[in-house]
């Protein structure tokens, strides 16, 4: 198991350099045409899912299914022939006229949704991060693997010809080599850092069925500090602001250096809850060689925190701004030998050589990696058997799983050896419990 888990690894970066699509597949069955439509079924219809509805509305929508009636309204509203439904199990199970779905739930549902989606055959498309937990996430990998159903995360940065162009940038060496990345985020912008929950019991309203939206999580009571955003900063529900946003600033310097599995995660905290992810964090993760490539260094920020003024100088100077400016409120700074990029898009789209001086006639390198036809299109012409989407669940899964190690780190308080492969820290036992989470009665992956 151990050799196949690391055969499984060098594919992945090698891949890493070619684009996405190589790895991922399209459905065992025979795919739609390229000028039929899709029959899609959304899980999740408000916030998020709206936008995605939006984003898929050239194809058939057959089914919509959300456990807020209010929150689904607009959806329900714009699609009133369309079945409708509570609970994805029952949608599933039930309409067999659906070839795709979209998962826009909050992070917990995600792998429940996707995984029995998959197995049925469908091909999915599953917001970011692509699921709760890091066991989640290898199990998704996999699935979409056997099932060979075309996948894609919503890390729509991905799509952007900004973003395939920096990694282009990178892996042509413009940058020597790169042992040092920095990533800060100006989320958290819900509250994180409670370390109870609340005591009153307020009434569950009419229009939500409160048990679907626990689903996998523990049995709590109904409170409206919960939802319809800000369970993010709940550990039951979301990933934190690392979870929230990672998978679109990380993005760039994982897929551009092959990252791969870390070896060594460790976090520095506001402080360790039970319940709730911290208001600041910064996190080191430690990344080994990849072939010629040399081992990087990678630490993330949220909360307000930032780089150290000496690696964060450059960016402030080429800005002309102070370090609390809301310019730099997010940002990605990729440090090699020969120069550094940074981008202040949390997707990856532009780009700062630096220093400007060395740069200043610098062109970009040919093209390598086929520019998208849109976000979403890319993944609805992969269901039609195109070439799989760039974030298809062989590299978006690899992502999370990645960076959900940071949330492990919190939680335990201590630095994890990891090991990739086999999906465990070889020196904290206590890791253990944040790697899988054990399900409500009722619910399974």
């Amino acid at each position: 198991m151990a050799h196949r888990n690391r055969r499984q690894f060098l594919k992945q970066s090698a891949l890493a350099g070619v684009g996405f699509w190589a790895a991922g597949g399209v459905s065992a069955a025979e795919p739609k045409g390229a000028n039929e439509k899709l029959n899609i079924a959304l899980i999740g219809c408000g916030g998020q899912g709206g936008s995605n509805l939006g984003g898929v509305s050239s194809e058939n929508i057959v089914a919509l299914c959300d456990v807020d009636e209010k929150r689904a309204a607009a959806a329900f509203t714009k699609y009133p022939n369309v079945k409708k439904y509570a609970d994805f199990r029952k949608m599933l199970e039930d309409q067999k006229d659906i070839d795709a779905v979209v998962v826009s739930t909050p992070d917990h549902m995600h792998a429940p949704a996707s995984v029995m989606a998959m197995k049925l055959g469908k091909h999915v498309y599953c917001e970011k991060p692509l699921t709760w937990s890091v066991h989640e996430a290898r199990v998704m990998r996999e699935t979409a693997a056997k099932m060979k159903v075309a996948t894609q995360m919503g890390n729509m940065g991905t799509a952007g010809s900004g973003f395939r162009q920096n990694v282009e940038v990178i892996q042509s060496g413009a940058l020597g080599a790169v042992k040092e990345v920095h990533v800060w985020s100006n989320r958290p912008i819900w509250p994180q850092g409670m370390n109870d929950r609340p005591k009153d019991t307020p009434a569950v309203p009419d229009t939500l069925n409160w048990d679907l939206w626990l689903g996998v999580a523990s049995d709590r009571q109904y409170h409206p500090s919960y939802l319809p955003f800000a369970w993010r900063g709940w550990w039951d529900f979301g990933t934190g602001a690392l979870g929230d946003m990672a998978c679109h600033t990380a993005n760039l310097p994982f897929m551009a250096l092959k990252l791969g599995y870390p070896t060594a995660i460790e976090a520095e905290t506001s402080g360790i809850s039970l319940e709730s992810p911290p208001k600041w964090s910064v996190i080191r993760f430690d990344f080994p060689a990849r072939g010629e490539l040399p081992p990087v260094k990678f630490t993330w920020y949220d909360g307000g925190k930032k780089p150290e003024d000496g690696v964060l100088k450059p960016v402030l100077d080429l800005l002309g701004v102070e370090r609390d400016d809301k310019k730099i409120g997010s940002g990605c700074l990729i440090v090699g030998d020969k120069g550094s990029l940074f981008t202040s898009n949390d997707y990856g789209q532009d780009r700062k050589l630096l220093p400007e001086e060395k740069f200043k006639d610098y062109k970009p390198p040919e093209p390598t990696l086929v520019r998208s036809p849109g976000h979403h299109k890319e993944w609805i012409q992969a269901c039609k058997g195109g070439k799989a989407a760039m974030s298809n669940f062989d590299y978006a899964a690899f992502l999370t799983e990645t960076i959900l190690l940071g949330n492990i780190a919190m939680r335990v308080g201590k630095k994890i050896e990891w090991d990739g492969p086999n999906m465990k820290s070889t020196n904290v036992p206590e890791a253990e419990k944040f790697v899988k989470r054990e399900y409500r009665k009722g619910w399974s992956l």
